[in-house]
């Protein structure tokens, strides 16, 4: 949780101190002409400074998932079963070893992530397609607001697909990912209904701490130079950013961990729904395609949940 505290924190520092300094280059710049020409100047050199850091921790998005993310998913497992941590070795220490016996590079465990996402997406929206068919009034209205809340909610999911890989110890994980999809989507009914009410819970209380946040964002915006007192909502917006990243979302995600675990257990993947994922989804072909051999063949019924 430190960890996290410090990369997402340090991250909304980043942004409040590079979006000053741009603010503060422009305001200098902008004493090169009139009122209007500096109140311009600032608030494109403010707009810079933001866009640099929205790029910089664009990029920094696979390492993140890599060295904070995995990890602190690899250490959660190890709690919730019960596993001690091996002596002489810090918690950190001990995650981002598992992770690194695993994912072998950052990219490896990004592009599995990324395909999880297609595949939960598919899932989901093989979801919307059968409201579509209900003969509601203003069902199409209902089914974006339902597409935009399931987006959200594969957001924590992902990483429940990935924890999978780190409980059951899997020395493939492209073959450990497609089978925790094939046990998520043949059990999507009680998962989907987890993940939403912890999605609701979560953005409700980064909703409640944006509106915390406003009053120090304020006197922050204070600061800057020029007429940028409304990049007080900015600030609040990422502030409020940080503390779920930091702190909310493995909350979530450590809810998530127990009613997967805890769904799954005794399961087998069912072949149907290895079959129905593999016609809906081009991303969970990209999966089984790069699986290893001995875990690409169709789950046997035995079992079967």
């Amino acid at each position: 949780m430190i960890l996290r505290m410090a990369v997402y924190f340090g991250a909304a520092l980043a942004y409040v101190l590079i979006t000053g300094t741009g603010a503060g280059l422009g305001w200098g710049i902008g004493a090169l002409g009139d009122d209007g020409f500096r109140a311009s100047a600032t608030f494109f050199g403010g707009l810079t400074g933001f866009a640099i850091v929205s790029v910089v921790m664009y990029w920094l998005r696979e390492y993140i998932l890599y060295l904070v993310k995995a990890g602190h998913i690899a250490v959660m497992v190890e709690l919730i079963d019960n596993r001690p941590m091996p002596e002489g070795r810090s918690q950190i220490g001990h995650a981002q070893a598992m992770v690194r016996e695993r994912f072998s590079e950052a990219s490896v465990l990004f592009a599995i992530d990324q395909l999880v996402k297609g595949v939960l997406r598919a899932i989901t929206g093989l979801i919307r397609g059968v409201f579509t068919l209900l003969p509601i009034p203003g069902v199409r209205q209902l089914v974006t607001i339902l597409r935009a809340f399931l987006n959200v909610a594969v957001g924590f999911i992902d990483e429940v697909i990935l924890a999978h890989g780190m409980r059951t110890r899997a020395t493939d994980p492209w073959g450990s990912a497609r089978t925790a999809l094939v046990l998520y989507a043949q059990n999507y009914r009680p998962m989907l209904k987890n993940a939403a009410w912890i999605t609701l819970f979560v953005y409700g209380l980064t909703a409640l701490v944006f509106f915390l946040m406003l009053a120090p964002a304020a006197l922050i915006s204070n600061l800057y130079p020029g007429s940028l007192s409304g990049i007080g909502i900015v600030i609040a917006f990422v502030l409020a950013w940080s503390v779920k990243q930091a702190l909310l979302e493995p909350l979530a995600v450590a809810c998530l961990l127990q009613a997967y675990f805890r769904t799954v257990e005794g399961q087998s993947p069912d072949p149907q729904w290895d079959a129905k994922l593999d016609q809906l989804s081009q991303k969970f072909r990209e999966l089984k395609a790069k699986a290893m051999p001995e875990t690409n063949t169709a789950p046997k019924s035995e079992g079967a949940a």
